[in-house]
């Protein structure tokens, strides 16, 4: 299989930029499955017998809907391919086994194609085993079948004989914060970042990362800040997202303490700000609604006094039809 041939489509939201830039790299992504793979083949992977595949299988019937991060692991005796499905949508789509299949056959169907006619049809061909995987951050918990066969129709009449596979789940919001904050990496604070909050609670997690923070590499607190522009930056109201922007780019791993700080000082700025505006738009509220009772009084002393309804529309700016409303409303 061809490892930079074809295009990656763009991305649809910002968690699809988000995560695929984060698990291009092969040392994050190996830092995925030792992190939450608990099977014994994932400690004998080596970060240097990664190559990343730069194509998507994703088929153009779900390409608004999810993206994909593909790995070739190579080495003497082992040809795997980790297939990792990036279902970043607030609900589930049960229909997950089936479009996994549909991928890995895409995938074997190419390898098929550019191996040498004498290769495929020698007896000791083999096609590649694929681990597919799904990345899931819904707030809503994972509900689809974890295995292909559960997907057919009395599979349990005729289980030894039909296709199955089980692809392994990385269910953001079911990993606890003790969890992810022992995992003390780069993937579990992202993680524990992307799970549900309100930004207000940002800096409260960003506090219980910080030892975390200062152990990354300037490579890997790169990816972390890269992170939080593209995914939790779009949370934040728009006047503000220069600012969070600087104190982003001017960040280095030994000063987690400053960044945190000027991230809180931002976003304290920000609610005040917000709240102002809610004050003032309240106030304002408050003077219109006033004005207007204070117009309708006036129209209704008018109607006492017989005055006519011509007169009393320029008397007060209201409307024909709510004089006569409010007629209506005195003759009850």
């Amino acid at each position: 299989m061809p490892e930079n041939e074809g295009q990656l489509r763009p991305p649809h939201h910002p968690h699809d930029k988000g995560y695929r830039q984060l698990l291009s790299d092969k040392r994050v992504f190996l830092e995925l499955l030792k992190t939450f793979v608990r099977e014994k083949w994932v400690e004998a992977i080596d970060a240097d017998d990664l190559i990343l595949v730069n194509k998507s299988y994703v088929l153009q019937d779900f390409s608004e809907k999810e993206a994909d991060i593909v790995y070739r692991l190579k080495t003497r005796d082992k040809n795997v391919i980790f297939y990792v499905l990036l279902e970043l949508q607030s609900t589930v789509d049960y229909l997950i086994p089936f479009r996994l299949l549909l991928y890995m056959v895409e995938i074997w169907r190419e390898i098929f194609n550019n191996t040498p006619q004498y290769e495929r049809e020698s007896k000791h061909f083999r096609l590649p085993p694929i681990i597919p995987a799904v990345l899931y951050n819904g707030a809503g918990s994972w509900t689809a079948a974890l295995s292909f066969k559960e997907m057919l129709d009395s599979y349990q009449d005729f289980s030894g004989h039909l296709l199955d596979f089980r692809y392994l789940l990385f269910d953001v919001n079911r990993y606890s914060e003790e969890e992810l904050i022992k995992a003390a990496n780069l993937i579990a604070g992202i993680f524990l970042l992307d799970q549900k909050m309100r930004p207000e609670e940002l800096v409260g997690r960003l506090q219980k990362l910080a030892r975390v923070l200062r152990r990354l590499t300037p490579d890997e607190f790169r990816h972390f800040t890269t992170w939080l522009k593209n995914v939790v930056k779009p949370r934040m109201p728009g006047d503000y997202s220069a600012k969070i922007d600087g104190i982003l780019d001017a960040s280095n791993p030994w000063e987690v303490e400053r960044m945190i700080y000027n991230l809180e000082l931002t976003l304290e700025e920000m609610q005040q700000q917000a709240l102002l505006k809610g004050l003032k738009e309240g106030e304002l509220k408050g003077k219109l609604e006033g004005k207007l009772e204070g117009k309708r009084e006036v129209a209704r002393n008018l109607l006492l006094l017989n005055v006519d309804i011509e007169t009393i529309v320029k008397a007060t700016g209201l409307t024909p039809d709510e004089i006569a409303v409010l007629k209506k409303q005195m003759e009850q």
